[in-house]
C-alpha cells in the first residue's frame, strides 16, 4: 500500500514549489490507489498560525487535490517526547551547549583552515559536573549522534546517492527552548503513518540521509525517496527570492485556472510536453515520475495564462453562467455573449470590459488620417438594433461609397464601434451592442 504526504510548515503561503511536491505526492498516491496524507508541521508555535493552515487546505481544495487524512505535528508532541527518549537509550541523542556565536566561530574556524563546517562533537565530551554547570546558566538542546558511516539509497529521480555521514554535522533535532524540529518530528511520523513514498525538493538530500539514519534507530523502515530538481526563473536565475510572489492565492487572483497552474507542473523538468489536463483523472493517468530530470527546471509565471486561455475557451456556458451573470447579463444574452467573447479572453476578468462595451459602447478611436473617412461611414451606419446582417450593410456600403477595401476599410470601422484593434468578428459582436455608438465619432 502506497502512502505519501505533503508536509508544509503553515508559516506562510504555498508557492509554486510548494506545489511541485504537493502535486507529485498527490499523484503518486492516486495512480497507485493509496493515501494522500496532508501533515501540517506546526511545531514552531511562534511562526505557525492557524490563517496559513486554513490558507494551505483552500489552496489545495481550489487546485482539486484532495486529502485523505490531516495530521498536525502540534497534537504529536508526547509522541515525539517517547522517540526522543528512545533515542537517549540508545545513546543516539546527546545533549549540547554551544550558544549560537559559538558555533558561528568555530564554523568560521573550520572554513578558514579549509575544512568542511562540521560540528565537532564537543559536547560527548563534557564531564556530567561540566554539564550541569552548563544546564545551570543555558539550557541544553539535543543532537542526533550519526554512525559516521556512508548512507546510501537509489532515489527515484536522482538515481544512486551515496552520502558520507562524517561529513554531515549531527542534526539538531530538539532546540535550546523545546522546539521538535523537522528531522525528528517528520521521520517519527513517517514511521508511524506508514509513509511508504516520499517527493520533496533537492535541497533536501542531506536531510534525507539524517532522516534514514534516525529511522533505522527508532526501529523505522526508510521509505522510498525521490528529489525534484529546484526551480529557476526563466532565464536559469534562482527564484527563491520570488517564491512570495508566487503564492497560489495570487496566482488564483491573477486569474489562473487550476487546470493550467496543475498542467504546466505536472510536466515542467520532464521531457514530455506541456499539455492540457481538464481532469484530475487524465493528470493521474498521464504522470511519471520517471519521466523528470535533475537539471534545475525553468519556471516562467507567464506560461500559465495560454494554458489558462485555451481551458478557458473549451468550456461550455453552464461552467462559466455564475460568473457571466454577475457582470450582470442577461440570461437571454448570455449564451451569445458567451460565444462572441470567449475567444478573446485570457483569464475570466477579461469578460468584464466586453460586457461595458456591449452595454454601454465605448468612446472611438479615429486616427487623424481617418477622421473624414469615418464622419461618411457613421452617416452609413444601418440603424439600431443591429441584426447579424448590419456588418456586412454597412461596410457594403461603406466601401461602395469611399473605394476602401480590406484593413484600411475594416480596421477604422473596427475602432469607431468598439475603441479597439483586435476582438471578436464585428459581424456577431455587432448584434450585441446594447445602445447605438454616436454617428459623429471623432
Amino acid at each position: 500500500m502506497i502512502t505519501t504526504r505533503f508536509a508544509p510548515s503553515p508559516t506562510g503561503h504555498i508557492h509554486v514549489g510548494n506545489l511541485r511536491t504537493a502535486l507529485m505526492n498527490f499523484l503518486i498516491a492516486r495512480k497507485s490507489g493509496g493515501t494522500f496524507i496532508l501533515r501540517l508541521d506546526d511545531t514552531d508555535r511562534e511562526r505557525s498560525k492557524q490563517e496559513y493552515a486554513d490558507g494551505i487546505m483552500r489552496d489545495l481544495e481550489w487546485l482539486g487535490l484532495t486529502w485523505d487524512r490531516v495530521e498536525r505535528q502540534s497534537l504529536r508532541l508526547d509522541r515525539y517526547a517517547e522517540a526522543a527518549d528512545q533515542l537517549r537509550a540508545a545513546h543516539r541523542f546527546y545533549e549540547c551547549f554551544e550558544t549560537p556565536t559559538e558555533l558561528d566561530l568555530k564554523r568560521k574556524k573550520l572554513l578558514n583552515m579549509g575544512r568542511p563546517p562540521v560540528y565537532d562533537r564537543a559536547a560527548l565530551h563534557l564531564s556530567e559536573a561540566e554539564r550541569n554547570a552548563r544546564r545551570a546558566t543555558l539550557p541544553g538542546y539535543w543532537r542526533f549522534l550519526l554512525d559516521q558511516e556512508r548512507i546510501e539509497w537509489t532515489d527515484g529521480i536522482l538515481g544512486p546517492i551515496s552520502i558520507d555521514a562524517a561529513s554531515v554535522s549531527d542534526p539538531v533535532l530538539i532546540k535550546a527552548d523545546g522546539q521538535v524540529l523537522y528531522t525528528l518530528a517528520s521521520s517519527v511520523d513517517d514511521i508511524d503513518m506508514g509513509v511508504s513514498d516520499i517527493v520533496r525538493g533537492s535541497d533536501h538530500v542531506t536531510n534525507t540521509a539524517t532522516q534514514i539514519q534516525i529511522i533505522k534507530a527508532l526501529g523505522g523502515t526508510p521509505p522510498r525517496f525521490a528529489h525534484h530538481s529546484l526551480l529557476t526563473g526563466p532565464k536559469g536565475e534562482e527564484l527563491s527570492k520570488r517564491l512570495g510572489t508566487l503564492s497560489l492565492r495570487d496566482l488564483r487572483a491573477a486569474g489562473v485556472e487550476p487546470a493550467a497552474l496543475l498542467s504546466l507542473m505536472a510536466r515542467l523538468g520532464t521531457s514530455q510536453p506541456v499539455e492540457l489536463f481538464t481532469s484530475i483523472d487524465d493528470l493521474v493517468a498521464g504522470f511519471d515520475l520517471s519521466t523528470f530530470g535533475s537539471a534545475p527546471t525553468k519556471f516562467d509565471e507567464a506560461d500559465l495564462f495560454p494554458l489558462t486561455q485555451k481551458y478557458l475557451q473549451s468550456l461550455p456556458l453552464s461552467d462559466v453562467a455564475p460568473q457571466i451573470t454577475a457582470l450582470g447579463v442577461p440570461t437571454d444574452l448570455a449564451a451569445a455573449f458567451w460565444n462572441v467573447t470567449r475567444g478573446n479572453i485570457t483569464t475570466l476578468a477579461d469578460l468584464a470590459p466586453w460586457w461595458a462595451l456591449i452595454q454601454n459602447g465605448t468612446t472611438p478611436v479615429v486616427l487623424p488620417e481617418d477622421q473624414d473617412f469615418i464622419t461618411t461611414a457613421m452617416a452609413l451606419l444601418p440603424a439600431h438594433p443591429f441584426g447579424p446582417d448590419s456588418w456586412a450593410t454597412w461596410t457594403s456600403a461603406v466601401k461602395e461609397t469611399t473605394g476602401r477595401k480590406g484593413r484600411g476599410l475594416f480596421l477604422p470601422l473596427r475602432r469607431a464601434l468598439t475603441g479597439r484593434d483586435d476582438g471578436p468578428e464585428m459581424a456577431q459582436l455587432m448584434p450585441l451592442l446594447q445602445s447605438p455608438p454616436p454617428r459623429h465619432a471623432s
